[in-house]
């Protein structure tokens, strides 16, 4: 059995770990059962991992929101975060492709020893997740679930939108999530290719920025949705202007918010989570593949942690 530990995705009876923790009855979802049949699950526990560092990665600001979330609901724990802003954005990339980026990144961050890895972008988490999570002996999460699970909470209309890269929209996997969540939900999709390149540029208070908010956002207000999953995690950097379009009485749905209590869940179960009492001496370290010194800059803007360095590598040489 590779790593420290091991998390299979599928038990040998053919049970879903995930369906298993939503089934009923709830003692699936107890921490003392959990300890107690998580071997029977090829989940090894070794207590010298708790340390170890979470690892984040997007293909370049975006999932610095997924980061702060971290930040705030696991106070203790330390991140080794990578952003691909040599390659941004993904959203315009093939499957083929964004599998090759997220397997290098991947392969970067088992090299920094973390105990868990965070797909903060919804396009790899759309297209590269299930490749990716049968090879590790780590956990690995994406960012769509979580949010597609609240926001089939929230409607109230069973009207639900969703925005994201031309890729994520058009993958459809958020309407396959809430579709098995519901059925008798709507989902509309738009994508908004646009945004991500107006968060990289900084630009997330300009008029520019609200204009192209409105052309793209009416058709959604057209549908009458009462919930929109900002689908992809460069949005959140602009939900005031989102907001502002559709209206105070949409619901917008944060999936930075919502994967940071996944994985808060998700290392508790597992007995992952770190006490602090050994933090590291820089515990959140930040790698990007260009533009350190622009990302540097940025990340201090929107981060409670003073963001002192970043470091530029090769990513094409894992």
């Amino acid at each position: 059995m590779a790593g420290n530990f091991f998390y299979s995705k599928v038990y040998k009876g053919g049970f879903d770990i995930k369906s298993l923790e939503n089934a009923r009855p709830r003692r699936y979802n107890s921490k003392i059962w959990w300890s107690i049949h998580k071997r029977r699950f090829n989940i090894v526990e070794n207590k010298n991992r708790n340390t170890a560092a979470i690892g984040v990665f997007d293909s370049g600001v975006g999932g610095l929101t997924v980061t702060r979330e971290i930040m705030r609901q696991l106070p203790n724990e330390n991140v080794v975060y990578f952003g691909d802003t040599a390659r941004v954005p993904y959203g315009s990339k093939s499957k083929n492709n964004i599998i090759r980026f997220s397997r290098q990144i991947i392969r970067f961050l088992q090299s920094k020893g973390v105990k868990a890895i965070v797909i903060a972008c919804n396009t790899a988490s759309a297209f590269a997740l299930e490749a990716v999570q049968d090879k590790l002996d780590i956990p690995v999460i994406g960012v769509i679930e979580a949010g597609a699970r609240v926001a089939a909470e929230e409607t109230k209309n069973k009207r639900v939108g969703v925005i994201g890269t031309v890729g994520t929209v058009g993958s459809g996997i958020h309407e396959s999530y809430l579709k098995r969540l519901n059925p008798e939900i709507t989902v509309i999709g738009k994508a908004c290719p646009l945004f991500v390149p107006l968060v990289e540029e900084g630009w997330l208070h300009d008029p520019v920025t609200v204009e192209v908010a409105s052309r793209y956002l009416q058709e959604l207000k057209d549908e009458q949705v009462d919930t929109l999953i900002l689908g992809c995690t460069h949005y959140p950097l602009i939900r005031s202007t989102i907001q502002e379009v559709m209206g105070e009485k949409v619901r917008l749905v944060n999936p930075a918010y919502e994967t940071a209590l996944e994985l808060k869940s998700l290392l508790t179960k597992m007995d992952l989570l770190s006490s602090g009492e050994q933090q590291a001496e820089f515990p959140y370290r930040f790698y990007v593949s260009d533009l350190a010194d622009e990302f540097k800059e940025f990340a201090n803007s929107i981060l409670p942690y003073d963001v002192t360095m970043t470091r530029k590598i090769d990513i094409e040489k894992y």
